[in-house]
């Protein structure tokens, strides 16, 4: 596996980055007034199991689709996660609203032109680079969806008017602008990516890395 110069920094970044999630998953399950064995009964798995998700000891609490699945458990949603860890959700569209290709109602802006067919069939991407170690390595298939805004911190695929598609993780949006984190330096690169250079925007939903 190919390293950036920084990826000590790196894997110190995101670890606490997953200690914030996971504190903040435990400060919902406190607010919902449930134990941590409660909490893990609703969703199949032990409150020792649960817990190590709250202690920030499962990556997987990066996850998009394991975010709803365990803020579910408590009456919650991904974006309340977020609110709670301090980050504030994305423009509308990232609550599951449908959007068509790179366009959300607040930010709305034309894309570069593309075949309409397949635009918004959830469709899988191989890794195969460490833009985006250590959320997703080479090798790992991600599952994306075209008709779905990504929240910050979720991954993406983008898909530029030139026919690159790039992995990265969405960082937030402007009128003009993408903005997105990854590259050859991991995740401590962060780039600026003109949405009229943009074809389609897709959020991943799952991630199959057997």
């Amino acid at each position: 596996m190919r390293l950036s110069a920084s990826s000590d920094e790196v894997k110190a970044r995101m670890q606490a980055e997953l200690a914030a999630l996971g504190e903040a998953l435990a400060r919902l399950r406190h607010a919902g007034g449930l134990s941590q064995a409660e909490a893990g009964e609703r969703v199949g798995m032990t409150g020792q199991g649960w817990g190590l998700y709250e202690a920030g000891k499962r990556a997987g609490l990066f996850r998009p689709d394991i975010q709803t699945r365990l803020t579910a458990a408590l009456g919650a949603t991904p974006d309340a996660l977020s609110l709670e860890r301090g980050v504030s959700p994305s423009p509308p569209g990232a609550d599951g609203e449908r959007v068509s290709g790179v366009e959300a109602r607040s930010v709305a802006f034309k894309s570069a032109e593309a075949p309409v067919a397949s635009q918004n069939e959830t469709f899988t991407v191989p890794v195969q680079t460490e833009d985006v170690w250590p959320w997703a390595s080479s090798g790992v298939v991600l599952v994306c969806d075209p008709g779905r805004w990504p929240r910050r911190g979720q991954g993406c695929v983008v898909e530029t008017a030139d026919g690159e598609t790039l992995v990265r993780l969405f960082d937030g949006a402007d009128r003009d602008f993408l903005i997105l984190k990854g590259g050859s330096d991991g995740l401590d690169q962060s780039e600026r990516l003109a949405r009229k250079d943009v074809v389609r925007l897709a959020t991943v939903v799952s991630r199959d890395e057997t």
